[in-house]
């Protein structure tokens, strides 16, 4: 099953650019998921599993180095990467 998740990251730090950017990089690394930026959030899009595996792994990161930080997730039963609006 394919899905789709909206994600945004809020480190409460000063200097949130930096892990901001280091967080989607990780993702965009990921040749199983397709991932889209945008200024308010980021899309991912893939197989549940897949999709499921690497944000686990990377928001783990993310709370190890950061651990006042505030994700914000929405997710989708389906693909929703070519849907046309």
């Amino acid at each position: 099953m394919r899905i789709s998740v909206d994600i945004s990251l809020y480190p409460l730090t000063e200097q949130f650019v930096e892990p901001i950017l280091a967080f989607i990089g990780k993702l965009e690394n990921n040749p199983k998921l397709i991932v889209h930026r945008n200024t308010l959030s980021t899309q991912i899009f893939g197989e549940y599993r897949d999709v499921m595996d690497a944000m686990e792994s990377e928001i783990e990161a993310v709370f190890a180095q950061m651990p006042h930080s505030v994700f914000v997730l929405k997710l989708i039963g389906n693909d929703r990467h070519q849907v046309e609006d």
